[in-house]
């Protein structure tokens, strides 16, 4: 069987008709509001992720849907909340907030700065804010003497009321280390024995907030570090380089960009020192 008949029969046995028209639209859409370029690749994952829409909201087609979408300010957060990947993990990346806790936050204290501010730029469920707050305060900067601020933001308003409530599933221990356990979670009883919740002390540090990245950042630096990791990939390279720039623009001098392994900095690469291991510092 080629690859032209596997399509048809995956096409057959769709429960909703779906057309090269309806994916362009979904494109265009999604490219246009949330600068999140989908490839053909991802026609299938599309697909199924707006077939639980037209189920949940009773209707059988797709062109009914869409003027579901533009009608219906509801639906339509929930339509791009449908499409918006969100993977993570407490301490993806390691050797990022090894960096925090070893080398920037000495750098904070020689300096006697107590004003320190942090963007996690696509937080997902909250494993990177949480991440960043508990190596803070294994640090002491969540302390009484700090004045300690982590915005933490992201396109999905379903995944923040997740990363607001600060709830995980007890796996998540087997990668946070035991000392920053301690300091920032509190395991359930009884019959939530199998749920991790953050500490308030590490709630209070962050702010969750929907933010798109392509439209007006209400908030203003300068911030100390930025991270924005595997987000940037599901943009269009001249997006990439608008988003860099305006990163640029909010960082303070000496402040760090951390971005994911399998991104780049492309040309804006002549406004940072290269740290090595996708982190940046703003001269």
């Amino acid at each position: 069987m080629d690859a032209i008949e596997a399509l048809s029969q995956i096409e057959e046995q769709r429960e909703f008709e779906f057309t090269q028209e309806d994916f362009k639209f979904i494109q265009e859409f999604m490219l246009r509001e949330t600068g999140i370029s989908l490839s053909e690749r991802k026609t299938s994952m599309v697909y199924g992720r707006l077939a639980r829409r037209l189920r949940r909201t009773g209707l059988d087609n797709f062109k009914d849907y869409f003027n579901r979408v533009h009608s219906d300010l509801d639906e339509r957060v929930a339509f791009i909340n449908a499409l918006t990947t969100n993977k993570t993990q407490f301490f993806r990346e390691k050797h990022h907030f090894d960096f925090l806790s070893d080398v920037l936050v000495p750098e904070w204290q020689l300096q006697k700065r107590k004003r320190i501010r942090v963007w996690s730029a696509g937080c997902s469920t909250g494993e990177e804010p949480y991440t960043i707050a508990s190596t803070l305060a294994v640090s002491g900067l969540l302390g009484p003497n700090y004045d300690c601020k982590i915005l933490a933001t992201d396109l999905d308003t379903q995944v923040l009321e997740v990363g607001k409530h600060g709830t995980y599933g007890i796996e998540v221990t087997k990668v946070i280390p035991d000392v920053m356990l301690r300091h920032g979670f509190i395991r359930g009883r009884g019959q939530k024995q199998e749920l991790l919740k953050a500490k308030p002390l590490l709630q209070r540090a962050i702010t969750f907030k929907q933010l798109n990245l392509t439209a007006p950042w209400p908030h203003k630096g300068p911030l100390d570090a930025i991270f924005c990791r595997n987000v940037m990939i599901y943009f269009e390279k001249d997006m990439q380089q608008q988003l860099i720039f305006r990163f640029w623009e909010m960082l303070r001098s000496g402040g760090v960009l951390f971005i994911g392994h399998s991104e780049s900095i492309g040309k804006m690469g002549s406004r940072f020192e290269n740290l090595g291991q996708t982190m940046f510092r703003k001269p």
